[in-house]
């Protein structure tokens, strides 16, 4: 197995880099913007509503990058192998992985909802339930919405479309291909490699850019979020919602954090180390802006370039750890909701057809209702209008299932890495536990705290050299290829 010395070149420990000052760190001033923004949407909610244009303003300069970041990334990972057989092996690792999470995760919801049975007694009669204009749209999507549409259309009809879409899932398809045909010009598409490396540095540097407005963002977000929606949905619905995030928070304990002990390692100490991206998803209910920052500090923890520019994209489609506790919970609660009875059999046929109906509707705009009326439509057996039973709160849990999708996805990257034995989990450990350690040598020039920290003063390694100038950061072609 590979393993990377934390030390210098002579030996030695490297100097602690000086720490900023935490009124100068960006953690600091998101959470201080979300917590103005609710009092804003609380105290004044008209005011509040009217703040809506800087948090969608934020989250789409963030989308913005996703989709060269995530291409770069890949490319970049990819053609820089010598064994692209590697490569296929993390894949079908990694989807394996997502398949066993999934389930994990599908039958915590089952459980759970089964036992406290929130939607006994409502007794809510489908066909009188009427259905707003936008939850309309999300219905007849999702009735239209086939298993099996993932698998056609991740192919796009052009080049670019996945890009001005966001569409995550052709943007890796396109990805993969280009890095497999980079690789395969060996020494010739040397230039254009580098080129690719060049450009994620420059893509990165963007985003610290805008990653200098996301309190700003956080701030709109969360006041139009609480301005709009107030209160006033958990009174009826508060159960159901207390559930979720109770199940969520165990599921994260329980199911993830064994996975990080069997790895030797703390998952409460790798939340800590995401605090910044975390406060992200808070304050913008999604999940995001957030991936570049992890893609970067994953990798400056020792996890390869081209694991995790595989698993981590494929994973914001793939691994929804979040999304399908929720799926689980809601359709069972609408079918107690309507009275509609279903055998322990025709719940885990419901699992089974979550797990197809879940990535069908992957990166789409609402997204998880589109599978949720994709899943009972498949089934028939209950009713679809029922979704507008949860309609209401669905806001109050978006932050929670981008939470648990993050998580889900940093915990199932640093298992693909141990999978592929390529992991240095004492690197790892260091790097979560704040310490400070030698940047990996295939690692972009770009500063950590260029991403996290608002203090200008710490950006001096993204300019146009490196701080280490002796790393060798050619492609390790193959010569046989």
């Amino acid at each position: 197995m590979e393993h990377i010395t934390p030390t210098g070149s002579a030996g030695t420990t490297p100097a602690a880099a000086p720490k900023t000052r935490w009124y100068r760190q960006l953690y600091f001033w998101v959470l201080t913007a979300i917590v103005i923004g609710i009092l804003v949407g609380w105290l004044a909610p008209a005011a509040g509503v009217a703040m809506e244009p800087i948090g969608t303003t934020f989250v789409d300069a963030m989308k913005m990058l996703i989709g060269p970041i995530v291409f770069l990334t890949i490319v970049g990972g990819i053609a820089s192998v010598a064994d692209l057989k590697k490569v296929g092996m993390t894949g079908l690792k990694a989807l394996t992985y997502f398949q066993v999470g999934t389930i994990c995760a599908m039958i915590f919801g089952l459980v759970a909802i089964n036992v406290f049975r929130l939607g006994d007694g409502v007794n809510a009669d489908a066909d009188s339930i009427e259905t707003s204009e936008s939850a309309a749209k999300l219905i007849d999507a999702g009735a239209h919405q086939e298993w099996w549409q993932f698998l056609t259309k991740i192919i796009p009809e052009s080049i670019v479309a996945p890009f001005v879409e966001g569409n995550i899932l052709q943007i890796i398809f396109i990805a993969v291909v280009f890095g497999i045909a980079l690789n395969a010009m060996g020494k010739v598409g040397a230039p254009v490699l580098d080129g690719v490396q060049r450009l994620t540095g420059v893509m990165f540097k963007i985003l610290g850019f805008i990653m200098k407005a996301a309190p700003l963002g956080a701030f709109g977000a969360m006041a139009f979020a609480v301005g709009k929606y107030g209160v006033s949905s958990l009174t009826s619905m508060g159960g159901l919602i207390a559930l979720f995030y109770v199940t969520s928070i165990l599921f994260v304990v329980v199911v993830l954090g064994s996975v990080m002990a069997f790895l030797r390692l703390n998952i409460f100490k790798m939340i800590r180390h995401l605090k910044e991206e975390y406060l992200l998803i808070l304050g913008t209910s999604t999940a995001e802006p957030a991936l570049p920052g992890l893609m970067r500090k994953l990798e400056h923890a020792g996890v390869k370039k081209e694991t995790v520019g595989l698993v981590v994209p494929t994973g914001y489609s793939f691994n929804l750890d979040g999304a399908a506790i929720y799926l689980s919970l809601a359709a069972l609660y609408i079918a107690q909701a309507t009275n509609t009875d279903l055998t322990i059999g025709q719940q885990l046929g419901l699992l089974a057809v979550m797990l197809l109906t879940s990535k069908g509707a992957a990166g789409v705009a609402g997204g998880g209702f589109i599978a949720l009326t994709a899943t009972l439509t498949t089934l028939g057996t209950i009713p679809a209008a029922g979704i507008m039973l949860i309609f209401g709160i669905d806001k109050f849990m978006s932050e929670c299932r981008a939470i648990v999708n993050f998580t889900g996805n940093a915990v199932a990257t640093l298992f693909i890495a141990w999978w592929d034995r390529t992991l240095d989990a004492d690197r790892v450990r260091r790097v979560f536990n704040g310490e400070s350690v030698e940047p990996m040598p295939a690692e972009d020039p770009i500063h950590l705290d260029e991403v996290t920290d608002i203090d200008d003063d710490l950006a001096e390694y993204g300019h146009h050299a490196p701080k280490h100038p002796s790393t060798d950061r050619r492609p390790a072609y193959s010569e046989t290829i």
